[in-house]
């Protein structure tokens, strides 16, 4: 939905506040409580409304809530005093009372900032999780600190791919987009990642804010955002505790919403899931006793699943572990461990904890 007001634009589809031609920076809880009072203007929002709405039932202080209706305030030049757009009714809530039009499937652009071009076929994303750091926004109002936020950028870019289980995009390729809003969807397709990291930095005489989100670019959602301030005493400490900061930050959060997206997938052939779940049973017994039969019987279920779905993990992971239950008997057979050190006598079936302590020395 886009809405039109004041002379402000709120596109809640590509979650943007505009002024005019400028974009505006608005944090990702202050635009989702703006965007609720203006779909619901019709009447008053209670306090516990917004909480629903936008912390999701969680409890927040006053001021939290007072600090984030001033942000909005701010952003679209308004205050508590005139009340000109938001009136704040004491003891009842909040109501936007400004004039609003609305456009559905709003194609709005303005200068600087780049459309989506579905006809520019999109970069396949890698198997790993990957992301593009882009240039972070100097507000400081200071062209000379440039250097600075130019320089947190590559850091974070430096640090991020330090993590071998994450795809980064190169410092190169990201900084095309500097002095520009482009849609994230629009630098996931062209640069073929599936997480956008931006943010802006303001420095003044001794202290420096910082704030950074995490955008999703196949569904536009914000993963993470947060905000930080910091005493400016040496520049590059500070730099290096901010980057640092917001790599510890995002890095788990790629990785659970990576396992949130593994859990929801669905297997895609229901019978190759029925079968792949009969060779992991038969694996693990046959491990267990351990039986060449089940052992047997498991590999014959897991190439049976595994014709009719060559993606079964399950099936995959039977085969595996049988296959190599097998070669642990055969040891056993010649009577040798896998280390060539003859068996004095025999032993009985080892455990899962000495099959791992024999893999682990296998591996070393």
């Amino acid at each position: 939905m886009h809405y039109l007001f004041a002379g402000f634009s709120l596109d809640t589809d590509r979650r943007e506040l505009r002024h005019g031609d400028g974009l505006l920076r608005l944090e990702p809880k202050a635009f989702d409580l703006l965007a609720y009072l203006i779909a619901n203007r019709e009447r008053v929002v209670s306090k516990d409304d917004l909480l629903a709405a936008v912390w999701n039932g969680r409890i927040i202080s006053e001021s939290s809530l007072t600090t984030c209706v001033n942000a909005v305030r701010k952003a679209i030049d308004d205050n508590g005093k005139a009340q000109r757009l938001i009136k704040t009714l004491q003891r009842k809530g909040f109501r936007f009372v400004a004039d609003v039009r609305e456009e559905r499937n709003s194609r709005y652009a303005g200068v600087g900032e780049i459309s989506l071009d579905a006809s520019k076929p999109a970069l396949a994303l890698p198997e790993k999780p990957s992301i593009a750091v882009l240039p972070f926004l100097n507000l400081s109002g200071d062209p000379e600190q440039e250097y600075f936020t130019d320089g947190v950028t590559e850091d974070i870019i430096t640090e991020l791919s330090r993590f071998h289980s994450l795809f980064v995009i190169a410092r190169n390729s990201s900084f095309s987009y500097k002095g520009k809003s482009p849609d994230v969807r629009l630098v996931g397709r062209e640069l073929g990642v599936r997480y956008v990291l931006d943010g802006s930095i303001r420095k003044s005489t001794n202290r420096i804010r910082m704030t950074g989100q995490l955008t999703d670019t196949l569904t536009g959602n914000h993963i993470w955002a947060e905000r930080y301030d910091r005493v400016v005493e040496d520049i590059f400490t500070v730099q290096e505790e901010l980057t640092r900061a917001i790599v510890a930050a995002i890095e788990p959060q790629i990785e659970a919403t990576e396992q949130l997206k593994v859990t929801r997938r669905r297997p895609s052939n229901l019978s190759a899931y029925e079968i792949a779940i009969q060779a992991r049973a038969h694996s693990w017994d046959g491990v267990d006793m351990p039986d060449r039969t089940l052992l047997d019987q498991a590999i014959r279920k897991a190439k049976e699943a595994l014709a009719i779905d060559p993606n079964s993990v399950l099936a995959l992971h039977a085969l595996a572990l049988s296959h190599g239950a097998l070669s642990s008997m055969r040891w056993r057979r010649i009577g040798s461990t896998p280390f060539g050190k003859p068996r004095g006598r025999s032993r009985a079936p080892l455990n899962s904890t000495a099959r791992m302590r024999m893999a682990t020395r296998c591996a070393r």
